[in-house]
């Protein structure tokens, strides 16, 4: 599916762009803001990618290696948008004592 493979390669590019907007921040707060954003991203990568698996190949064991990878990075999206919102606040007020 064409639309899978957009949107694959649009998560993966947004894993390595916050992976890289990660290693260049220097406050603490905010670096764990931005890998909560990487997690929802690489979460995002892993489950389109297994739902696009299943559609292309039908066979048992990637219904198996499919229902685990949609597991892990739905646990991955679940787990980084919790951070997200825990972190977002605390990010906003570590750039306002800053300036």
């Amino acid at each position: 599916m064409p639309v899978f493979v957009i949107f694959i390669v649009l998560s993966i590019s947004f894993y390595l762009f916050y992976k890289i907007k990660y290693f260049r921040t220097k406050r603490p707060i905010e670096r764990q803001w931005i890998s909560s954003k990487s997690s929802i991203a690489l979460g995002t990568f892993v489950l389109l990618f297994a739902i696009n698996q299943l559609i292309l190949f039908p066979t048992t064991i990637t219904f198996i290696v499919g229902t685990i990878l949609i597991l892990f990075g739905g646990g991955s999206i679940w787990a980084g948008y919790r951070a997200y919102k825990y972190f977002l606040p605390l990010a906003i007020k570590e750039a306002e004592e800053l300036k």
